[in-house]
């Protein structure tokens, strides 16, 4: 049986990871689930498998190389996905400390970890072994060009602190397959958006708000273009990579969904019209009068644009699911778990919403 060791596995994209590959391999896997359990780790998205024998969560900081080293000696565990990272640029904008810690030296906790438990001892490493860093297509900076896209070759130029901290491990990450021939490989994905998403980044932030008739914060003038990507279509990819990449290859992952940000609200916001009946008081809320553009970030990058063709080449991989049908789902999503919203949005987040973007 193949153990996923899944780090990160209660936020946004790691639980849905865990899901999709639970339902995928079914009872031929084991998944162990490693998450601190900050603000943005929810177990309640796990709810519907934390019964299952072949699942296990153990709260653990992957900072801890006890812990993490402990975790290998208890398990055997066959594949790393490691998801677990701080991701909010305007978090590292004002802590960027935090994300040096957790993104840099996190990941080379990790590293050791895995190389220690999977070296042989007359050299090389174990049959089946590979550990799968997911990264991010900040790394690359920005693009002005509308033509332009990012490549798996496209030179590292991060602008926020977050994006630095993400170039900086996935430079780790190379130096070990360079170094030690450690099986490795590293997927770097446009945004994604689906259920479970935590509330501070744009789409789902835009959803709450405009379903409770609050202000819609975009910045600067709205036009910075992003790459969407369904978070189920990511995961299929990154099983992908597991399963058929080659060692130490880098992989885009990219959705060809590109979008204006102010164009993503407007969109959210007619979609909240199409799918809540009429009579229902949230349709009155959500009006594009609440848009309200707000100085713009600092460091904020343009435009992202990410072209998966190596995947899709290599693997066979392609985006199945386009944006329009993508955020339908996903507002329905968040319209049946408002209950899940109103617990995320409680205590501690709701004062760093208020702080970063002021009390209404």
């Amino acid at each position: 049986m193949k153990t996923y060791l899944v780090t990160g596995g209660a936020g946004f994209i790691g639980s849905n990871f865990i899901h999709y590959i639970l339902k995928k391999y079914g009872d031929s896997i084991r998944v162990v689930n490693l998450d601190a359990l900050t603000y943005a780790g929810n177990l309640s998205n796990l709810e519907d498998v934390s019964g299952r024998d072949n699942y296990e969560f153990i709260k653990a900081d992957i900072r801890d190389a006890e812990a993490v080293r402990e975790i290998f000696k208890t398990h055997d565990v066959d594949v790393v996905v490691h998801f677990a990272a701080e991701s909010h640029v305007d978090r590292s904008i004002r802590t960027p400390e935090v994300f040096v810690e957790t993104n840099v030296l996190g990941t080379c906790v990790m590293l050791n970890a895995a190389r220690e438990a999977w070296e042989k001892e007359d050299g090389g490493f174990k049959e089946g072994k590979k550990f799968l860093h997911v990264s991010t297509d900040e790394v690359y900076g920005s693009l002005s060009d509308p033509g332009e896209y990012f490549y798996e070759t496209t030179p590292y130029a991060p602008h926020s602190p977050y994006s630095a901290s993400k170039a900086s491990s996935d430079f780790l990450v190379k130096a070990y397959v360079d170094t030690y021939h450690f099986p490795a490989n590293i997927t770097n994905c446009s945004n994604n958006y689906g259920p479970y998403q935590f509330p501070e980044k744009l789409i789902p932030l835009m959803i709450n708000n405009a379903l409770k008739g609050r202000d819609l914060p975009v910045y600067g003038d709205g036009k910075n273009v992003r790459d969407w990507l369904y978070v189920e279509d990511h995961c299929k990819g990154i099983d992908m990579v597991i399963e058929k990449g080659r060692i130490g290859e880098t992989y885009n992952i990219g959705g060809h969904n590109e979008k204006e940000n102010i164009e993503i609200v407007r969109i959210i916001l007619d979609t909240i019209q199409e799918l809540l009946t009429q009579g229902d008081d949230r349709r009155e809320m959500a009006q594009k009068s609440r848009i309200k553009f707000i100085e713009d970030r600092k460091g904020h990058d343009r435009r992202y644009a990410i072209a998966p063709d190596k995947i899709s080449s290599e693997l066979g991989w392609k985006p199945e699911t386009m944006f329009a049908e993508g955020i339908k789902k996903t507002i329905a999503w968040y319209l049946d778990n408002e209950e899940w919203m109103e617990r995320v949005t409680s205590g501690d987040y709701q004062n760093y919403y208020d702080r970063m973007y002021g009390a209404e």
